[in-house]
């Protein structure tokens, strides 16, 4: 029976579970560049056992990072930094996934840990926000530019050259972050697309930019590596994005090429209200999965092993990515494994600590056993 801790293959990737770190800005880059901090960050999850470890919403762009202190990988001398950490997560055993991301209208903000409400003016370090339409995300944001033609066309073209950097840098999975109201978000909602161009109006209007950047980085993306593309299931709002416009995206992103609808909702609108509750998540990648037939991955308030395991074991996702659970504790997929009753390597230099018969990672020290 599929469970938590079965492996899970989509084209030639095979992950060891079911368990993924689901993209979590650090807030933490340097001009784009990741730092100690992400190499420590990343790094311990994957020695906790994670399956795949995403990267935070990476910005194909400068401007489409979210801060200033975001992750970028528009220019070459990004990828060798992020090859490191992608090394030392192939040693453990897990999987290196990047997500490639716009933030649109919701970009030039302050890390939030900072407490600046409101866009960043540029004598701040701030920068010009665009969006489909000139609507900003609420009163405190600035009012962004509606993109032109050449402006679309040259974010199409960001991230094929950022997906040709993320194979340079060893990633085995690439995501295209289309949810939480960032850019590509905001051109499938009607609520913040009001264009009257081709990208504009209808649903298949609406959704051309996702599938023409899904088409183009689809075609630089080799044959054998996943694609997986992040949605907001609903904009949890009247006359919004909902689950509808998302079983038919899902239908043409299947034609296109993607292996794995990744399941978020909300993010588009400031005034929202969304029913939050524990695995209130879970019927969007349950019905999107049944209804289209693609493998779907899970998020949001998911905190014990027996509930990740029964999402899997039931058919509700192919996936489980957990957020502040894995902060909490990055060591959450050993735990996991020994409350569920399954042997899952742990790294050598912690098997003394683990449960019996457990397998390493990596050969003994050769310093021996304590």
């Amino acid at each position: 029976m599929t469970h938590l801790f079965a492996p899970l293959t989509l084209r030639g990737v095979t992950l060891p579970n079911r368990i993924a770190v689901s993209p979590m800005c650090q807030y933490s880059g340097e001009n784009g560049h990741v730092s100690d901090w992400h190499l420590i960050h990343y790094g311990a999850r994957a020695a906790g056992g994670a399956g795949l470890i995403l990267t935070e919403a990476t910005a194909v762009t400068p401007q489409g990072r979210i801060s200033p202190k975001d992750l970028g990988i528009w220019d070459d001398a990004h990828i060798e930094p992020l090859a490191r950490i992608v090394r030392f997560i192939d040693q453990q055993g897990s999987v290196a996934g990047i997500q490639l991301a716009h933030a649109g209208r919701k970009a030039s903000v302050a890390a939030p840990h900072e407490n600046r409400p409101g866009t960043l003016g540029e004598t701040e370090g701030g920068w010009p926000v665009v969006a489909p339409s000139a609507i900003p995300f609420d009163g405190g944001c600035a009012l962004p530019c509606a993109l032109s033609q050449e402006g679309i066309d040259d974010i199409i073209a960001a991230f094929v050259q950022a997906a040709r950097r993320a194979l340079l840098a060893g990633f085995r999975i690439a995501e295209v972050h289309a949810a939480h109201g960032y850019l590509l978000h905001q051109f499938l909602s009607p609520l913040s697309n009001q264009r009257t161009d081709r990208y504009g109006g209808s649903f298949e209007n609406r959704t051309r930019l996702l599938r023409d950047i899904v088409s183009a980085v689809r075609e630089v993306w080799p044959e054998h590596l996943p694609l997986f593309v992040r949605i907001s299931a609903t904009d949890w709002a009247d006359g919004g994005w909902d689950l509808a416009q998302s079983l038919e995206l899902v239908h043409g992103l299947k034609s296109l090429g993607v292996d794995l609808i990744d399941c978020s909702s909300g993010g588009n609108l400031a005034s929202a209200k969304i029913p939050l509750g524990s695995g209130y998540q879970t019927a969007f990648s349950d019905k999107i999965r049944r209804e289209t037939g693609l493998a779907t991955g899970t998020v949001g308030m998911i905190t014990s092993p027996a509930q990740a395991d029964h999402i899997v074991r039931s058919g509700q996702a192919d996936l489980v990515l957990l957020g502040r659970e894995l902060l909490r504790d990055p060591h959450w997929p050993l735990r996991a494994a020994r409350e569920l009753g399954h042997l899952t390597p742990w790294p050598a230099q912690y098997t003394r600590a683990a449960p019996a018969n457990t397998p390493a990672h990596l050969p003994a020290t050769p310093y021996g056993t304590f």
